[in-house]
C-alpha cells in the first residue's frame, strides 16, 4: 500500500512518519506540497513540524498550498487523510475537520510521553485499537490546545468524533481534553500528539502509535 508523505517548507517529522509507515508494512512515498501530483497513493499523512514557520497562523499558510488542494478533493471522496499535530492544524484550517488549535493555555512548549484514550477504534487510522484502550505516545507542540465553540464541542461529542482525548492531565489545555478528531465519515483524522515517535521501543516510550498506520492498510484493503 502506498501511503503519502507531505512536505511543507518547515516539515520535521516526515521522515518519522515514513518510518512508521514502512514499519507498519507500507511503501512511503514522498509528496511535495508545491506539486498537484498525488502519485496515485492509497492514503495521506500530513506530519508535524512548522510548516512555512508558523507564520499567519500554524497550518494556515500549507493548508492553501497546491497539492492540498487535491487532497481536500480526495479527502472528500473517500480519501483516508492523518493529520499529525502541525498536520492537524493543517486538516483544521482546510476545513476538513472542526475545531482550531491554539496556543497552548500556559503558554509553553510542552514536550513530554502522554497517555491518552481511544475513543473511536472504528475509522480508517484506529481500527488496531480497542475502545478505551490506554495508549502511550508524545506530545510537542506550542499550539496544540484544541477549541470551539461550546456548541461544536457538543455536536463533536454527540456525533462521537472525538476519536483520542488526553488522560492524566491535559498538556495544552484542550476544551474537554480533545486530542484528536475525525471526519464524518471516519476517513479524516487529526491528532496533536506524535504516534510516529512510538513505533519502536529503542525511541519511543512505547509502540502504542504503530497502531494508527497499520489501521489505514486495512482500511485500504477492506475499502
Amino acid at each position: 500500500m502506498r501511503i503519502g508523505i507531505i512536505t511543507f517548507p518547515g516539515s520535521l517529522d516526515d521522515v518519522d512518519a515514513a518510518r512508521a509507515v514502512r514499519l507498519a508494512g507500507g511503501e512511503p512515498v514522498a509528496l511535495w506540497h508545491a506539486e498537484h501530483d498525488l502519485q496515485d497513493v492509497d492514503a495521506v499523512v500530513l506530519p508535524g513540524g512548522f510548516s512555512y514557520g508558523d507564520y499567519l497562523r500554524a497550518g494556515a499558510i500549507a493548508a492553501r498550498a497546491p497539492l492540498m488542494q487535491d487532497v481536500v478533493e480526495r479527502a472528500r471522496q473517500g480519501l483516508p487523510v492523518l493529520g499529525i499535530c502541525n498536520g492537524f492544524q493543517v486538516l483544521c484550517e482546510a476545513g476538513l475537520l472542526p475545531g482550531a488549535l491554539t496556543r497552548n493555555s500556559h503558554l509553553h512548549f510542552r514536550n513530554r510521553d502522554q497517555v491518552l484514550g481511544v475513543e473511536r477504534a472504528d475509522t480508517a487510522w484506529t481500527s488496531s485499537y480497542a475502545t478505551g484502550q490506554r495508549i502511550v505516545i508524545p506530545v510537542k507542540n506550542g499550539e496544540g490546545r484544541f477549541v470551539a465553540s461550546d456548541g461544536d464541542l457538543d455536536r463533536i461529542e454527540g456525533e462521537g468524533r472525538v476519536v483520542v482525548r488526553y488522560l492524566d492531565g491535559n498538556p495544552n489545555g484542550s476544551s474537554r481534553d480533545i486530542a484528536g478528531v475525525t471526519s464524518e465519515n471516519g476517513r479524516v483524522v487529526g491528532l496533536m500528539p506524535h504516534p510516529e515517535h512510538a513505533v519502536e521501543d529503542l525511541t519511543g516510550p512505547s509502540t502504542d502509535g504503530l497502531g494508527f498506520f497499520t489501521s489505514v492498510l486495512k482500511a485500504v484493503v477492506n475499502a
